[in-house]
């Protein structure tokens, strides 16, 4: 086992992507479990990812929300001969993600919506202070049993901010990213929300509104045609199903905030969820749902009546 600044224990690895490595590990100053991200090198100094990703650790260590597994530290380690490593220390949270969940089938569309009302809860968080993730799917969304924890900020940015990656490469998943990401446009929070459309309708339908047989037949069909809209589902409101086409619209305007989402589906459910005082874009959404309507004017009373840093919401 290896010692990270002679502080983070690594146990054993848990998960591995194309740039980066997650371990469970034991913090020894602290007695506890935690999450440990390393970064894999660049090729050469140019690459070196370490300003970039103490940037974004400190945009996500800003996050206090029960549906956000919050980071701990940053650090660099020369595992690597001569080149720094950065990485970051997380909560680490128990269970299993979403994604192993669908390998099953589609979830059952209470289950699959109060999952999406937690994962807005913690988009909601995020965009209130500026904070786009840009990478929700299934893969990020761990199940507790606490609830939903939001996985992996480490390819957040600020909202507005042009991607910092090389021109022809967008971070995120093919599938998730929205119209605008394809055309490497400034990172919003709407871009959020197209990929929170995909997860709802992923989670209630274990397959996407695309039909393709590899990634790069996926990006031409979604270039081609519109989200193929949700079969029937029993008992499913149809509110809910309208949340799901508005979040997947290709104008970005017409799409829901995070806020409201949260609202929506948690109201759906009779769940609670927790969002943020501020509801900077609550009022620009589709006209056409009274439960829009009804979900910014709850939020709004919300925002009055209470006194804190965050307020629960629902039955």
């Amino acid at each position: 086992m290896r010692t990270l600044d002679g502080r983070y224990q690594l146990e054993q690895r848990i998960g591995v992507g194309g740039m980066s490595e997650v371990w469970r590990a034991y913090d020894q100053v602290l007695d506890r479990p935690v999450a440990v991200k390393l970064i894999s090198p660049g090729r050469d100094e140019q690459d070196s990812p370490v300003d970039r990703i103490r940037a974004e650790a400190r945009s996500a260590a800003r996050l206090e929300h029960p549906n956000v597994a919050s980071v701990h530290d940053f650090g660099t380690s020369s595992t690597w001969p001569g080149r720094p490593v950065p990485y970051i220390v997380m909560e680490l949270a128990e269970g299993e993600t979403l994604a192993v969940h669908l390998r099953a089938g589609p979830l059952d569309w209470r289950i699959a919506v109060r999952v999406c009302a937690e994962v807005a809860a913690a988009l909601a968080a995020a965009h209130a202070e500026g904070i786009v993730h840009r990478d929700v799917k299934p893969a990020n969304v761990m199940l507790t049993p606490a609830g939903v924890k939001v996985l992996d900020f480490g390819i957040a940015i600020a909202a507005g901010t042009l991607d910092p990656m090389p021109t022809g490469m967008v971070l995120g998943t093919p599938a998730y990213l929205a119209p605008e990401q394809l055309d490497e446009a400034p990172a919003t929070p709407a871009a959020d929300m197209y990929a929170l459309g995909v997860l709802l309708y992923y989670s209630l339908t274990a397959r996407l509104p695309y039909r393709a047989a590899t990634a790069s037949e996926l990006l031409s069909v979604r270039r081609r045609q519109p989200p193929e809209p949700l079969p029937d589902i029993a008992g499913l409101p149809a509110e809910v199903a309208e949340l799901c086409h508005s979040c997947l619209a290709d104008d970005p305007e017409q799409r829901p905030s995070s806020l409201v989402a949260a609202l929506l589906l948690a109201e759906a459910v009779d769940a609670r969820v927790y969002v943020p005082m501020t509801i900077p874009t609550a009022r620009r959404q589709v006209p056409t749902s009274p439960w829009t309507e009804r979900a910014a004017a709850e939020a709004t009373e919300a925002v009055a009546l209470v006194d804190g840093p965050s307020v629960p919401s629902g039955r």
